[in-house]
């Protein structure tokens, strides 16, 4: 090996895809997907039968067999679905990243017709749509209509846009579910214990209690059971980790329909992340449970459906990545389906249990050849308590792996995972010379109750020992030059980016922190009034409360606005204006400190995103200066030179 390969283009990497995430509708007739108009991704509709080859725009070679559905200019479309009878499709947006979602219609039927604001309430947050098979005309919507800090449950007309008051919130509801004729609540106790009760004319009347040592962000997944009479979730219950179970309505007793004896269901992540499919694979129209997702170093798929056991191994054939995003007809015999990769991401396949046939419909990334992107190895490390560290190592391609500038890449959350995949951050560092370590630290979600217990109480402490205890690993294998290592991450990983130039400033050259928060008191303290309740078992048990004294000087001294002075590293710091989750104060605090003590420090402040940036432009801008600045501090090779 004597080169790294060509480089990629940031615009190669993080220009929108040129389809993907696509549906199939009920009927089994169409495909609906996303593809960009005018900068944007927006929703466009083919038969299924339609020439995938031809372009989704008027070219000026021909008519296209493509429908634009939606006219979306000011934000991409992330997130969008079919109503259960394939009248509508429905999608959600919010305003340059404020999180105010909101619900909106598009009629396939009238393209030309622009697509309707379902709840067009100022400052009003559509917490969950909630789609009845039962009943094709209706969704059941969450909303902090009433008072911002509440959610009450809504029926909502979808051709006419009328809301009904269904439930009003008591005070102690963090979420609602609508089961036939039923209304159910989730509440927390004092103390953290989650209930789940059916509402009654304004009571509540407990069916099951779910401990707070088995619960931290919620029930999840959790799924009506066709007949009404069950839900399907995750549960942890006198387990370390998270299986299938069907909760009985009547007597509130959990029956087990699916496990791994390793593995967790892939859970919580996907209700974060939209990326990421659900746990649970359903018929979507008709409500049927199909099979369910564990996941380890690769994905597990149990099959709980005997039609689907002879489907999953015909789509399985298709790719030799994992299934991903998958929909279906009525009868399930048609199938829509993406699959993770780590390097040809989202390849999307038609397939017609009927025939035996299959086709492939597009490539999202097109313009990226596999061949020339890094693989992604799961390895397994051992933290210095003893303690198992799944992580994740990506090794640039065409030079010998000795010695070379490394990233400490850290995700977010912290209650959160790394997994094989495609990510596009990964592939642009591996591409400019880099080694990526990304380490699953204690707290992370996945791995067991006990992995993620293991992080209570640890933020800036043996978390962030976990993240070097796997660069000494590296270091030790000759991989990683220790004079040139960068942390960076999002969210909680920018977190981790400032705790690692604070608290341990010997073992980075650089930091980058991307709406990473300085300050665990004020992100304690700035979450938002309807969600206050429900981080009881997440930020105040694992972080801490700060109304309690001795707590809030323990998260004051983790917190590396505090430390700023040992800060000795270039730190680059980028932050969206509109983040609700991290206030840009978070940034705007540290990039001042630093300044006025005459440290090196880059801030760049997006004045028209939020906690993840969603645009290409954003994007472009922000990874083109990421290249850049580790460019300048670890030697990596960079494209151009900054504007």
């Amino acid at each position: 090996m004597t080169a790294l390969p060509a480089l990629i283009p940031v615009e190669d990497l993080y220009a929108l895809p040129t389809r993907s995430r696509a549906l199939l509708s009920p009927d089994g007739s169409r495909v609906a997907y996303l593809s960009p108009w005018r900068g944007r991704l927006n929703v466009f509709l083919r038969t299924v039968d339609s020439d995938w080859s031809t372009p989704d725009l008027e070219d000026g070679s021909g008519a296209t067999e493509a429908r634009r559905i939606t006219a979306e200019t000011r934000r991409n479309i992330d997130q969008f679905f079919w109503s259960v009878d394939g009248r509508y499709l429905l999608f959600q947006q919010d305003a340059d990243g404020d999180e105010n979602w909101h619900l909106y219609r598009a009629d396939p039927s009238r393209p030309d017709e622009q697509a309707v604001d379902l709840t067009p309430y100022e400052g009003v947050r559509l917490i969950g749509a909630q789609l009845p098979q039962g009943r094709p005309e209706t969704a059941f919507v969450q909303l902090n209509k009433r008072r911002a800090d509440m959610i009450d449950l809504y029926d909502l007309d979808l051709a006419t846009g009328e809301l009904t008051p269904i439930a009003e919130n008591p005070g102690e509801v963090i979420s609602w579910l609508r089961v036939q004729d039923r209304v159910l609540a989730f509440s927390i106790e004092d103390g953290g214990d989650h209930l789940l009760s059916e509402w009654n004319e304004g009571e509540l009347h407990t069916i099951a209690r779910f401990p707070s040592s088995d619960i931290m962000l919620g029930v999840l997944p959790v799924v009506p059971v066709p007949d009404g009479t069950g839900l399907w979730i995750g549960s942890s219950r006198c387990t370390d980790r998270t299986r299938l179970v069907r909760l009985d309505l009547t007597t509130g007793e959990e029956t087990e329909v699916a496990s791994h004896p390793v593995f967790d269901l892939d859970t919580p992540r996907p209700e974060a992340d939209p990326r990421f499919p659900s746990s649970l694979i359903l018929n979507q129209a008709s409500g049927e449970l199909l099979g369910a997702r564990f996941l380890g170093e690769r994905q597990d798929i149990h099959a709980l459906d005997p039609r689907f056991a002879e489907i999953l191994p015909r789509l399985a054939d298709l790719s030799d990545g994992d299934l991903s995003h998958a929909s279906c007809d009525r009868e399930a015999q048609r199938w829509v389906v993406e699959f993770t990769h780590d390097r040809d991401p989202g390849v999307t396949w038609y397939y017609d249990h009927t025939t035996g046939q299959a086709r492939r419909l597009f490539r999202p990334f097109p313009r990226l050849d596999p061949t020339q992107l890094a693989p992604v190895t799961p390895i397994t490390l051992t933290a210095r308590d003893g303690l198992s560290l799944p992580c994740h190592l990506t090794l640039p391609r065409g030079i010998d792996p000795h010695d070379l500038p490394t990233v400490v890449l850290v995700h977010g959350g912290p209650w959160y995972r790394d997994s094989w995949s495609f990510d596009p951050e990964v592939q642009l560092l591996a591409n400019r010379g880099y080694a990526v370590l990304q380490v699953n630290f204690r707290g992370s979600t996945g791995y067991g109750k006990a992995h993620l217990e293991a992080g209570i109480g640890e933020f800036a402490g043996r978390m962030h020992d976990d993240l070097i205890d796997a660069l000494d690993w590296a270091i030790g294998s000759g991989i990683t030059d220790p004079g040139r290592v960068a942390i960076y991450g999002c969210s909680y990983g920018g977190y981790a980016a400032l705790v690692g130039a604070a608290f341990t400033p010997e073992r980075f050259a650089a930091a980058v922190s991307y709406t990473g928060m300085s300050d665990l008191v004020d992100l304690v303290e700035g979450v938002v009034p309807f969600a206050r309740r429900a981080v009881e078992n997440s930020y105040l048990r694992h972080i801490g409360d700060p109304e309690i004294p001795e707590q809030r000087a323990d998260m004051i001294a983790r917190s590396p606005i505090n430390r700023v002075d040992d800060i000795t590293a270039p730190v680059l710091l980028i932050h969206g204006a509109h983040d609700v989750r991290v206030h840009r104060r978070n940034s705007d605090r540290v990039a001042e400190a630093l300044r006025t003590r005459g440290r090196e420090v880059e801030y760049l402040l997006n004045t028209t995103e939020g906690h993840w940036f969603i645009n290409p432009e954003s994007n472009i801008e922000l990874y083109r200066r990421l290249e850049h600045f580790l460019a300048r501090h670890l030697g990596g090779r960079s494209q151009g030179v900054p504007d």
